[in-house]
């Protein structure tokens, strides 16, 4: 709380006695600048809390791209606790899956959400190489997301020679902050929209082994690559 000094009122002609009593009496009160007025608003507060997770991952991946950051395995272990952080990982996979999801057995949720865990941190491991040189940007405000009652996050990713690439995260907040439950690739290609073609196609063919199996190629593909 700020208070400023009280200033004296020069005598004016033509006042009371009585007015002139007044106004001297009310300049001597401090004067009191709200605290409120000077703190952060809520809603920039709300806008750093749902951007927070993504600068977590963003910053563990430019450490991924350093020359020394090690082979995949070693990147792999690095990236995977930023992406455990980041994103709501159990309803990206159940938004990817479809109705059927609520079908499933406990077993079968917990054996594709370990699959689908080593599958979404392989993507990273590939995408972010030592030496790529990524470049992340993060809009400072968010904006509603048309999908539900969460926010949407705006960032760029790009080379120091490419155009950079909108990458929109859309975050919802739960008991433990915001999360990202999905990703928005040139700011309108939903990733889960583009899963869930993917994963119907290996349900349909062979059920819930099917789509591990699909997984676990796409992983080992990802770490090799």
């Amino acid at each position: 709380m700020t208070v400023l000094p009280a200033k004296k009122l020069p005598a004016r002609r033509g006042l009371s006695a009585a007015l002139l009593s007044a106004l001297i009496a009310a300049a001597s009160l401090p004067m009191v600048v709200s605290d409120i007025a000077l703190a952060p608003s809520a809603q920039a507060q709300s806008a750093s809390a749902a951007s927070a997770p993504i600068a977590t991952l963003y910053a563990t991946l430019t450490r991924a791209e350093a020359s020394d950051a090690g082979a995949p395995e070693a990147r792999a272990a690095l990236i995977g606790p930023a992406v455990d952080q980041a994103f709501d990982l159990e309803t990206v996979l159940r938004n990817s899956v479809g109705l059927r999801y609520a079908g499933l057995s406990a077993d079968e949720k917990a054996k594709l959400l370990r699959a689908f865990r080593d599958y979404t941190v392989a993507r990273y491991v590939s995408n972010f190489k030592p030496g790529a040189g990524a470049k992340f940007t993060i809009a400072p405000a968010t904006r509603p997301s048309p999908f539900g009652n969460g926010v949407i996050v705006d960032t760029t990713i790009g080379g120091s020679s490419d155009t950079p690439t909108a990458v929109d995260y859309v975050m919802q907040a739960g008991s433990g902050g915001y999360r990202i439950v999905d990703v928005l690739l040139d700011a309108h290609i939903s990733q889960v929209a583009t899963q869930r073609a993917d994963f119907s196609s290996a349900l349909n063919s062979g059920g819930v082994p099917a789509l591990i199996a699909l997984m676990n190629r796409k992983t080992q593909t990802f770490m090799q690559n």
